[in-house]
């Protein structure tokens, strides 16, 4: 049995809240320079110029790289040998966002009820999934999203019939009704399977995925290439101005599901897509 503080959590989150908005991860900085390298529209060029240049300014200054430091969405995998000393695990995930997301002099986005739209004032209560995993590890991962992208999400209760096709079609009609609206170049998450609400936490969970590693299921890594390409034809490009580069990334994720469904989740992202984790 492993003992882990809360005092070891709150630090261990508010350190990550903070990194994963000032620091482009590595993957999608890669691609967005071998975007701007093969973009052969000369305004894509620029917006990825300025896109690229703004993450650089962001990670060398040490402040937010978007105005939108979004909703802190935590991923939990909470070891079933620990064990969390001196308060609640919750508590203190949502300690460790609100005293990163001040330190870090992170825009407080959160409002208290969805209707009369008062705002917390710390960017908490966070979204937090847990889950209980095999050993004595806790890993927390934060995925702060901001709502510009989130806006242009969307699920879809398929029928079974509709197959590989209507799962195709949802994704690119997604896309098209998205077009410049969540700051393109976009990473797309989409979750196939599971229930509704089981299909959206999986294409969620899709963009803590590097863009560089495909599906282990050959079936699926082909689906994402395909997507990827066709995505990329649609010509929204960079910030809507056109060009071929709508796209840097589009990551599957699958669950079992029930004879009579084919649940369908599309979750867009920005360019940012921040995502940070710790291992305690």
């Amino acid at each position: 049995m492993k003992e882990i503080s809360i005092n070891e959590i709150i630090n261990g989150v508010k350190k990550i809240c903070i990194e994963s908005n000032y620091y482009l991860s590595k993957d999608i900085s890669k691609k967005l320079k071998k975007s701007r390298e093969e973009e052969t529209f000369p305004i894509a060029k620029q917006m990825l110029d300025k896109i690229i240049i703004n993450s650089d300014i962001a990670s060398k200054e040490n402040m937010p790289m978007c105005q939108d430091t979004g909703m802190a969405v935590i991923f939990v995998e909470l070891g079933q040998d620990v064990h969390i000393v001196g308060g609640s695990l919750k508590e203190a995930i949502n300690e460790g966002v609100r005293q990163g997301y001040s330190e870090g002099y992170l825009r407080k986005s959160v409002v208290k009820d969805p209707l009369t739209r008062v705002n917390t004032g710390d960017n908490t209560p966070a979204v937090i999934h847990i889950d209980v995993v095999e050993g004595e590890e806790l890993k927390i991962t934060i995925a702060p999203k901001g709502f510009g992208s989130e806006n242009m999400s969307r699920i879809k209760m398929l029928k079974p019939s509709d197959g590989v096709e209507g799962v195709k079609e949802f994704v690119l009609e997604t896309v098209k009704i998205a077009g410049p609206n969540p700051c393109p170049p976009i990473i797309v998450g989409v979750g196939i399977g599971g229930t509704f609400e089981k299909a959206a936490e999986l294409s969620k969970k899709a963009l803590l995925r590097s863009i560089e590693e495909r599906n282990k299921d050959t079936y699926y890594s082909d689906l994402e290439n395909e997507l990827i390409t066709k995505i990329n034809k649609l010509g929204i490009g960079p910030q809507g101005f056109g060009g071929k580069t709508t796209a840097l990334g589009v990551n599957i994720e699958t669950y079992p599901t029930h004879i009579a469904g084919l649940p369908v989740a599309v979750n867009i992202s920005c360019h940012a897509t921040r995502h940070a984790e710790i291992i305690l």
